[in-house]
C-alpha cells in the first residue's frame, strides 16, 4: 500500500496496514502558504488545526478565569498583558515533539516515509519529488489519497499578499494586534474567540449566517455570547480588497455592507471562509480518478474512488465530516477490509463534534431544524441545558 498524505487519516491507515504485515510507503509534503508558513509531519490537526487551536483556546480560558479567581478570593493581576511570543513558542515546541513522534512511529512500524510531493504516473505508479532535485517512482497494489485540505482565499485584490489564514495564525511571530476575522465558520469563531479573550481587538465579518451546517438556534446563542464578551461583529458584509499604503502601517480593508462601500484599518486580516481539498496537483487524470469541483471525491461506502485500487480517506471525501477521529477510524477500517478480510464500513452518521468557541458547543446527530423537517415539529421535544 502507498499512502499520499501524512495527516491523521493517512498515518492511521499506514499504521494499520503495516501492523497487518503489509509493505507500506507514505509521502507527505507541505507546500508553504502565501505567507511562507510550513510545518512538519502530522497533517492539519497536529500542526495548524485541533492541537494548536485547543492550546490557544485553553490560554483564552485561563485569561477569562481571572474574573472567577477574583470573585473567589484570589488577587490576579487584571492589568497583565498577554505575551503572544511566549505562547506561540511553547505551542510550536509541543507540535515539533508530535512531528518527531510521528516520524519515529513510522520508523518503528517499518513504513517507508518520503518527504516528497507525490503525483500519479498511472493507477499503480506514483512519482515523488522532494523539491531538492531528487525524483523517484514507486509502485503499489493499493493507493490511498489522504492529502486533506487547505484554507480558501476570497480571491480579492492583495488577499494573499496581506491576509493570512489558520495555516499561519498558530505560528505568527508577533502579536496580531487589531484583527479582522473574515468568515462565520467554526474556524473563524474559534480564532476570534481566543484572540478576544487574550485581549486583542477582534472583529468578525459575517456575510450571512453563523456556523452554517450547525443548529442555528445554537449558532445564534454563540454569536450573542461572543458579542457580550468583547468580540465585534460586522454583519451582512464581504471584503472587496486589501491595501497597505504604508509598508509599516495597517492593512486598509474595503468591504461592502448593505450595498455601501466602507473601509477600516487592521493589523491582521485572517480569512476563515472554508476549505478545499488539495488534490489538484496530484495528476489525477493519469490515474483516471475523477474529482468534483472542490477537489473532493464522491467515494463509495468503502472509501473506494472510481478507480478500483485507489481509495480516499478523511477531508478529501465529498460530503463527509472533516474531523480527525473520523479520518483515523476510516483509515483503520479501510486497512482491515483490504488486508484482514474485515467487512466493517465507516459509520459517518451520529458522530459527536465540538466547536471550541468561547462558550463551547457540542452536538451529535440531527440539529433541531433537521429533526423537525424529518419527523414533524409536533413530534419533537427540545430541551436546553
Amino acid at each position: 500500500m502507498f499512502v499520499i498524505g501524512g495527516g491523521s487519516g493517512g498515518i492511521s491507515c499506514a499504521r494499520a496496514a503495516s501492523n497487518l504485515g503489509k509493505k507500506v510507503g507514505i509521502a507527505d509534503f507541505v507546500t508553504p502558504t502565501p505567507s511562507g508558513t510550513k510545518w512538519g509531519l502530522g497533517g492539519t490537526c497536529v500542526n495548524v488545526g485541533c492541537i494548536p487551536k485547543k492550546m490557544m483556546h485553553y490560554a483564552a480560558l485561563l485569561a477569562e478565569s481571572r474574573i472567577d479567581q477574583e470573585k473567589s478570593g484570589f488577587k490576579p493581576d487584571m492589568t497583565q498583558q498577554h505575551d503572544w511570543e511566549t505562547m506561540v513558542k511553547n505551542v510550536q515546541m509541543h507540535i515539533k515533539g508530535l512531528n518527531w513522534g510521528y516520524k519515529s512511529d513510522l520508523i518503528k512500524m517499518k513504513a517507508k516515509y518520503y518527504n516528497s510531493y507525490a503525483t500519479f504516473v498511472d493507477a499503480h505508479t506514483v512519482s515523488l519529488d522532494n523539491g531538492k532535485g531528487k525524483v523517484e517512482t514507486v509502485t503499489a497494489d493499493k493507493i490511498v489519497i489522504a492529502v486533506g485540505g487547505r484554507p480558501s482565499y476570497p480571491d480579492i485584490p492583495s488577499d494573499r499578499e496581506f491576509g493570512i489564514t489558520s495555516d499561519d495564525i498558530f505560528s505568527l511571530k508577533k502579536a496580531p494586534g487589531k484583527t479582522l476575522v473574515v468568515g462565520a465558520s467554526y474556524v473563524a469563531l474559534e480564532c476570534a474567540g481566543f484572540l478576544s479573550a487574550l485581549g486583542y481587538d477582534t472583529t468578525v465579518m459575517v456575510r450571512s449566517i453563523l456556523l452554517r451546517g450547525f443548529d442555528q438556534d445554537m449558532a445564534d446563542r454563540i454569536g450573542d455570547y461572543m458579542s457580550k464578551h468583547n468580540t465585534n461583529f460586522i454583519p451582512g458584509a464581504t471584503p472587496s480588497k486589501l491595501e497597505k499604503p504604508n509598508p509599516d502601517g495597517r492593512i486598509v480593508v474595503t468591504f461592502q455592507q448593505d450595498g455601501e462601500a466602507k473601509t477600516e484599518e487592521y493589523d491582521t486580516v485572517l480569512f476563515a471562509i472554508g476549505r478545499y481539498a488539495v488534490t489538484k496537483g496530484l495528476n489525477l487524470e493519469k490515474a483516471g480518478v475523477v474529482a468534483e469541483k472542490n477537489g473532493k471525491f464522491k467515494a463509495a461506502a468503502n472509501e473506494q474512488t472510481n478507480v478500483e485500487n485507489i481509495y480516499a480517506i478523511g477531508d478529501v471525501i465529498y460530503g463527509q465530516l472533516e474531523l480527525t477521529p473520523v479520518a483515523i477510524k476510516a483509515g483503520q477500517l479501510l486497512a482491515a477490509r483490504l488486508f484482514a478480510g474485515a467487512t466493517d464500513l465507516m459509520d459517518y452518521v451520529n458522530v459527536p463534534t465540538t466547536v471550541f468557541t468561547p462558550i463551547e458547543y457540542g452536538c451529535c446527530g440531527l440539529d433541531e431544524e433537521q429533526a423537525k423537517a424529518q419527523f414533524g415539529a409536533e413530534n419533537i421535544s427540545t430541551f436546553h441545558t
